[in-house]
């Protein structure tokens, strides 16, 4: 009977599965002043989780940048979305042979996922 009451809690509380997030892009290498896509996903057993997103381009000698969605000006600062993201970075000539990092960062009930993906940008 205890067993049943501790499964269940855990169950209740989400432990029986943790959230698994994801950035996935085509290359390590993009070419610049083209648009390079990229997703971000979320989910939990395989189903959607929402949550919001906080994307960021972290420098050689450690600036934090925001990134822009898509053609606006607005920063992709705790977005929401739910299970997935999809966006582009157009990458500019002055980020050519520099190693950077893509930072994603998500928030949910119950959780936080930080993913870094390192990207150099070529002509």
């Amino acid at each position: 009977m205890k067993i049943l009451a501790i499964l269940s809690a855990a169950a209740a509380l989400g432990v029986t599965a943790s959230v698994k997030a994801t950035l996935t892009a085509p290359s390590h290498a993009p070419k610049i002043n083209v648009k390079w896509y990229y997703v971000v996903q979320v989910t939990r057993n395989g189903k959607p989780v929402a949550g919001r997103l906080t994307m960021q381009i972290v420098d050689p000698i450690g600036g934090v940048h925001p990134v822009e969605f898509g053609p606006t000006t607005k920063n992709i600062v705790r977005w929401p979305i739910k299970g997935s993201f999809r966006d582009y970075i157009i990458w500019p000539r002055s980020s050519v042979g520099y190693p950077v990092k893509l930072r994603a960062t998500v928030v949910g009930t119950g959780y936080r996922k930080v993913i870094s993906y390192t990207v150099t940008p070529h002509t």
